[in-house]
């Protein structure tokens, strides 16, 4: 796997995508990164409680071994993304680590992005034969539903209610909710909440856990992260909240920020969304990410973007399988 590289600090990122924030490159088509909500009105939208189910972690068992590029099933799902010629993939711009702009390439990059090249490789031989289309948290769902991509890796958590929408590959990252706050914030936690306004992307899991953990909270929603950085950067609210990989993310953008050390008050389980329709497709991603724990290609990943914020592997979930369609 291939990896850009560069030396540049986070602020010097920072300041250097200002300019290229739009700019157009090979690679991922047009769509407008995402904007931030404008307004800081409160949301009273009422948390939601995801229907019961056996086990939101199972998906597809792969179908024996991982075919080759040129061996591709005839009328699957693969085999038609690759007559099409490009792999299209719903992603983050924003999210620094999983999928963000590298300000001196134009390229979007990161964890999730890495997701995006295994596939793109298994299906056409050449990782980079991808087009990334950028989408914010609320995009997820309707752009599988709609086929306007073959999947969404953008830190999408896997749970009951989304089944219902979506399948989703086995898990490939195990993440967990955490606040940013100001270093001199006096907020240690989740009982610090009452009467706070605290950040998330709207219908995030983010949210719905926010408002089911710390209902006296004052919930904020803006389009993305990035979003609610530009509003507790802007004074408009006091905390973010969020996976730990993404905020890890914004408090490296944002000096008088930190990531409370305490631990993660929920499990954020990823997959990689796919259309509920394409079960030939989830079961090869699944075979995807069975080769990358052979072969090394996920820890090698995980050590590129995450392990120089959140320390040491975890190691690569192992997978759950015995859904049927």
């Amino acid at each position: 796997m291939r990896h850009p590289t560069f030396s540049a600090s986070p602020a010097a990122l920072l300041a250097a995508a200002a300019f290229v924030l739009l700019a157009a490159g090979c690679g991922y088509d047009a769509t407008p990164v995402p904007q931030p909500v404008a307004s800081a009105t409160p949301s009273a939208a009422p948390a939601t409680t995801p229907p019961a189910c056996d086990d939101a972690l199972e998906s597809y068992a792969p179908t024996g071994a991982l075919p080759s590029p040129g061996s591709l099933p005839a009328g699957s799902t693969m085999a038609e993304i690759r007559d099409r010629g490009r792999l299209v993939a719903g992603v983050s711009a924003d999210t620094f680590l999983l999928g963000s702009r590298n300000p001196f390439t134009g390229k979007i990059e990161g964890f999730d992005i890495d997701m995006v090249k295994q596939v793109a490789e298994a299906i056409f031989g050449d990782e980079d034969a991808y087009q990334l289309r950028v989408i914010t948290s609320a995009d997820r769902l309707p752009v599988l539903q709609a086929d306007e991509v073959d999947i969404v890796v953008r830190n999408m958590t896997i749970n009951c209610a989304r089944w219902l929408d979506i399948a989703f590959s086995a898990e490939y990252y195990r993440s967990g909710q955490k606040l940013l706050v100001r270093r001199d914030s006096g907020i240690t936690g989740i009982d610090d909440l009452d009467g706070v306004a605290v950040c998330a992307p709207a219908a995030s899991t983010s949210y719905d856990n926010l408002r089911r953990v710390a209902p006296d909270a004052i919930a904020v929603t803006a389009t993305t992260h990035t979003g609610c950085l530009l509003k507790f950067q802007q004074g408009e609210v006091d905390a973010i909240t969020g996976d730990d990989t993404v905020l890890a993310g914004l408090a490296a953008q944002d000096p008088y920020a930190e990531v409370l050390a305490d631990d993660a008050f929920t499990d954020e389980p990823y997959g990689i969304g796919v259309n509920a329709e394409h079960v030939d497709l989830v079961r090869f991603i699944n075979g995807v990410l069975e080769q990358m724990r052979a072969d090394g290609s996920w820890e090698r990943s995980y050590d590129t973007w995450l392990a120089p914020t959140l320390g040491r592997s975890p190691g690569q979930p192992r997978p759950e399988y015995g859904r049927t369609p």
